[in-house]
């Protein structure tokens, strides 16, 4: 099954090396990566991850379909049974649909207070708590420091570890003084784990450039199949 070898492939063996092994309910991480490298795809192992373990979780997207998110999950699911050479699971299938609610926000502004919303809605109507939320699409640029506080203590009212993707720029090389990059060189002391893609040469890496209250950044990087995202060799 799936969820058995799911480590063994998939990008988050780089939260292994985490000194609190992943990021915790109540905490904030972030993929930064240029357009196309990998963001949404890695948000998914975080989502699968999750959801084979039955754990409860909402995928926010901002400007994107939910029929569009649906297909992205079918696609990493079939992309992992070829790596590891399994065949297609109805019962791996319905876990993922049980345990997963698609929130999409299209042509309308994405606020804290609409997430809020829809969170207590769903407490009140289906007893459905998100021990994880996926927030993949927010645009940095357009929303202010205050709505990452706010997010934050949202994570902590509900118990929830939030992860977002984050577009940097090509053409912007801007870094703060830890070597946290822009988009979230100014942001770096609301994240608590911030891993950056970064396509080489040589491939896509995953490095770990925050981990937790570690006052030294990890030096630990992982590379990656540039077609599937998966861990390449």
């Amino acid at each position: 099954m799936i969820r058995e070898d799911f480590i063994r492939v998939s990008p988050l063996k780089i939260l292994e090396y985490s000194s609190h092994g992943g990021l915790g309910s109540g905490n904030l991480g972030v993929f930064i990566a240029r357009a196309g490298v990998g963001k949404t795809a890695c948000l998914i192992h975080i989502a699968l991850d999750n959801l084979f373990k039955k754990r409860k979780l909402i995928h926010v997207s901002v400007g994107e379909s939910p029929e569009k998110i649906t297909a992205y999950y079918s696609a990493i699911l079939n992309d992992l049974r070829k790596a590891l050479n399994l065949q297609r699971s109805n019962e791996e299938e319905l876990i993922v649909q049980r345990n997963r609610m698609i929130i999409a926000y299209l042509g309308a502004s994405f606020s804290v207070d609409m997430l809020e919303k829809s969170i207590q809605n769903m407490i009140d109507s289906i007893d459905f708590k998100p021990d994880t939320i996926i927030v993949d699409g927010l645009d940095f640029e357009k929303v202010e420091r205050s709505f990452f506080v706010d997010i934050k203590k949202l994570a902590t009212e509900y118990q929830s570890e939030i992860w977002f993707s984050a577009l940097s720029h090509r053409d912007t090389r801007e870094k703060n003084e830890r070597e946290i990059p822009y988009p979230c060189n100014r942001l770096d002391d609301l994240f608590n784990v911030i891993i950056h893609l970064d396509p080489t040469d040589r491939g896509i890496f995953l490095r770990l450039l925050k981990d937790h209250d570690s006052t030294k950044a990890p030096d630990t990087s992982i590379q990656l199949d540039p077609t599937t995202f998966l861990l390449a060799g």
